[in-house]
């Protein structure tokens, strides 16, 4: 890993996302790329009548300067930093970025009281997870030492989600993690039997050409199944595939990806199908 992203609005979400993306710099001697967006609209940024380009320039100075200070903590020390300032749409700007940088990773921060809530309903956070096509690994609420040492990826096992599995091995590999893939088999239609469901996992791990092992873990829901099977292996994150601007994969239909993330505990990273 040569280079993250960390997107910051000076809130305290954001600084835990930059910690978590610190550590992960200095594991990896990662640059990292810190992004503020003044999200100025277009009617401001081209200086109308209404808003004096005085104005404009006063309030860039503002943020610079904001940023800055916001930088200046002993955690960020001896990390090669570059801060960067944009303009307006967040969730294309930090595409564009991460394009234009060939970043490996995008750290975000997560706002809500229940946590992710506000991921999949209109934020910036969601926008960047359906426009990346690098893993955005979310962050919800304090992290102590983290450490990615194990870490759980669950996907139905259908071809479409062969590309987001072989990124989360990459991913893997590339922090140093262990790597557990789980299929949840749950009760009414979406039961498999065993012998069903390895069928249908050996058929996936010969189309994806990997050598994996993968358990199946029972619960009465996928959302549920997920989350247990992580804390059960005292997992350090969980990947979930994403269909980019479509959305969840098929096997997070409905609300059910937007649980995961909302309940667990731990980092959430995407995968972009």
């Amino acid at each position: 890993m040569k280079s993250i992203i960390v997107p910051i609005d000076f809130s305290e979400q954001s600084e835990i996302a930059l910690k978590v993306a610190a550590k992960l710099a200095r594991k990896n001697e990662a640059e990292l790329y810190v992004l503020h967006m003044l999200e100025l609209s277009p009617a401001i940024m081209s200086g109308t009548e209404y808003i004096p380009q005085e104005h404009i320039v006063h309030l860039i100075k503002i943020s610079e300067r904001r940023f800055s200070e916001f930088l200046d903590k002993p955690y960020l020390k001896e990390i090669n930093i570059t801060p960067i300032i944009k303009h307006y749409k967040v969730f294309s700007e930090v595409n564009d970025l991460a394009e234009k940088h060939n970043v490996d990773l995008i750290v975000m921060g997560s706002h809500g009281v229940d946590g992710l809530q506000e991921i999949f309903i209109g934020s910036n956070t969601e926008r960047v997870v359906r426009n990346a096509d690098i893993p955005v690994l979310v962050v919800k609420g304090e992290v102590e030492n983290f450490t990615p040492d194990r870490f759980v990826f669950a996907c139905d096992f259908k071809e479409e989600s062969v590309p987001a599995l072989k990124k989360a091995v990459t991913f893997a590999a590339t922090l140093g993690a262990e790597l557990k893939a789980v299929y949840i088999n749950t009760p009414a239609d979406a039961f498999l039997s065993t012998g069903d469901a390895y069928q249908r996992i050996s058929k996936f791990l010969s189309m994806a050409n990997l050598g994996l092992e993968v358990d199946i873990y029972n619960d009465y829901t996928v959302e549920k199944g997920v989350l247990n099977y992580a804390e059960t292996n005292a997992a350090d994150m969980i990947g979930i595939p994403t269909h980019g601007r479509q959305g969840l994969s098929h096997f997070f239909m409905g609300s059910i990806g937007e649980d995961i993330a909302n309940h667990s505990k731990i980092p959430v990273v995407t995968f972009k199908i």
